[in-house]
């Protein structure tokens, strides 16, 4: 899990590293993540990575991170927001917004922009005119919600006959935090997590000696 803060009020990445697997089919769901950061965009520079045309960055496998050439913020999250794909824009609102309640920041003709607090990394859904391929290098984004709220959304889902893809789950941590999950799909099939955020917090709690182990990790892989 990396991000620019803690995971009680900043936007994280997981990157999962599966053993034996060399490269992933992508789909043309995700588009991308922005960070403002005239930071990031100095040590691309200083590392000799290149910078795309409009201040773009290739991560590994083709992710692109859209930076804006601004200040880093030090009282909010760099993250701005992350773009998914969107084959039907209406429905993608009636989803997100009608159902899940993310509350509508900013809408155009193409596009909609969405979250539940002002101050937080927004979802943007972008309409992109074809059918969204979720390939093989797919991944999910995930909430904290009340525990007791996690119930009213699974009704709420059936009643509307969305989809869920995992009901209502308790995920056991060896020596942590035991987390509930409710995983669901939306029309494109993106998955979005809803995690119990009392438990979560407990688990979430930085654990930064871990990336010593990792470095260790990385450098014994021979896979």
């Amino acid at each position: 899990m990396v991000g620019y803060g803690p995971e009680d009020n900043h936007f994280a990445i997981e990157l999962t590293y599966n053993y034996g697997i060399h490269s992933y089919e992508k789909g043309n769901d995700f588009i991308s993540i922005t960070v403002k950061s005239s930071e990031a965009l100095k040590r691309a520079k200083q590392e000799n990575w290149p910078i795309l045309p409009g201040n773009k960055l290739e991560a590994p496998g083709g992710y692109v991170f859209q930076v804006i050439d601004e200040k880093q913020p030090s009282d909010s999250d760099p993250i701005q927001k992350v773009t998914l794909a969107s084959s039907n824009l209406s429905k993608s609102i009636d989803y997100w917004n009608g159902i899940l309640g993310l509350k509508i920041f900013e809408k155009t003709e193409n596009s909609i922009l969405v979250g539940f607090k002002e101050n937080e990394t927004k979802l943007e859904l972008r309409c992109s005119g074809e059918a969204v391929n979720r390939g093989k290098a797919y991944g999910r984004i995930a909430f904290s919600c009340h525990h007791v709220e996690q119930v009213a959304l699974s009704e709420l889902i059936k009643e509307k006959k969305q989809t869920i893809l995992t009901p209502l789950i308790s995920l056991d941590t060896p020596g942590k935090a035991t987390v509930r999950v409710i995983i669901l799909a939306d029309p494109d099939g993106h998955e979005i997590c809803f995690v119990d955020d009392e438990a979560y917090r407990e688990l979430s709690k930085p654990d930064y000696e871990s990336e010593k182990v990792l470095d260790i990790q990385i450098r014994k892989d021979t896979s």
